[in-house]
């Protein structure tokens, strides 16, 4: 047989259960969210683009002072560095239509 004080701490127990249940719940994340995750969405991507240009700067500049020729690795490698970079945006946007295609079909499914 149960302690009184044991049934009361289980219905605590099952009624912080239900209200963490009920909370996890909720609706989705507000506009102003959704508009905080296409700003970083739109950085990371920008980010993306520089860091590519910035790697072939770096490594034509390098090449071009070793060997000590005119820049033409500088210019080749910013060129390699801008398509890497942009291969990488194209990828990244990928990855974001593939999960809002997920996201659209759980929606679907739920309905």
């Amino acid at each position: 047989m149960m302690d009184p004080a044991e049934k009361e701490r289980l219905a605590r127990l099952d009624a912080r259960l239900a209200e963490l249940k009920k909370a996890k719940a909720e609706p989705a994340p507000s506009h102003m969210d959704s508009h905080y995750t296409q700003a970083q969405l739109a950085w990371r991507m920008v980010i993306e683009l520089v860091s590519g240009l910035g790697i072939g700067f770096g490594i034509g500049f390098g090449i071009d002072s070793w060997l000590g020729t005119k820049p033409i690795f500088l210019v080749l490698f910013i060129l390699l560095g801008l398509a890497a970079g942009i291969r990488v945006m194209l990828r990244t946007a990928q990855e974001v239509q593939g999960q809002q295609a997920a996201a659209a079909a759980e929606d679907e499914k739920r309905d």
